[in-house]
């Protein structure tokens, strides 16, 4: 396994974020540089692409200024999210696998209301935005085998303060999500590529 394209793809993002661009800009650009990389399904560690019960979230690498990280998504057969927000701009790119990801949005009367259903196949991108009623849920799309998505978020997302909320009610619930894994992937290591 090399670690090349990520790398690339880590010092790409890295001068992005220096220029400081709004939302907008940050989504467009970063889509841009997503695309290639989910595109070919050859650099991802093993360490990183484990499946469990449900799903698991692993780190693969995390901006010194927290500006930005990458995170691979590991979906089990069944897995599901609950219902969350991001609170920062993100970008979902398939790598293996299929995912379903449904909107949901608040009402008056408290319940939430399903909205557009999106299933990102190998090689798509989609965006998540960073207003606090951007709410969805995501799953696993197939039944017999696990999914993993490549997440882009403009934030150290396992640090962040979100929310989860339950779709009867819309009631908030306050959750960090943390990462999964205890060592996040050598990137600067050449010797394998």
């Amino acid at each position: 396994m090399s670690t090349h394209k990520l790398r690339n793809f880590v010092q790409a993002m890295t001068r992005l974020a220096d220029e400081a661009p709004d939302e907008a800009a940050w989504l467009e650009r970063g889509e841009a540089l997503l695309r290639p990389l989910v595109a070919e399904d050859d650099w991802l560690p093993e360490s990183c692409a484990e499946a469990g019960p449900g799903y698991r979230q692993y780190l693969l690498h995390c901006d010194p200024l927290e500006r930005f990280s990458v995170v691979s998504f590991v979906w089990g057969v069944g897995a599901r999210t609950p219902v969350h927000n991001h609170r920062v701009p993100g970008l979902v790119g398939m790598l293996r696998g299929e995912e379903v990801s449904v909107a949901m949005h608040p009402t008056p009367e408290g319940p939430l209301r399903e909205g557009a259903t999106d299933r990102l196949r190998p090689g798509e991108v989609v965006r998540v935005g960073s207003a606090a009623d951007d709410l969805h849920w995501v799953a696993n799309a197939r039944a017999d085998a696990p999914s993993i998505s490549i997440h882009v978020y403009g934030g150290n997302i396992g640090a962040v303060e979100r929310q989860t909320f339950d779709p009867a009610t819309g009631a908030p619930k306050r959750f960090v999500s943390g990462y999964s894994n205890a060592a996040v992937p050598n990137l600067w290591d050449r010797s394998g590529g």
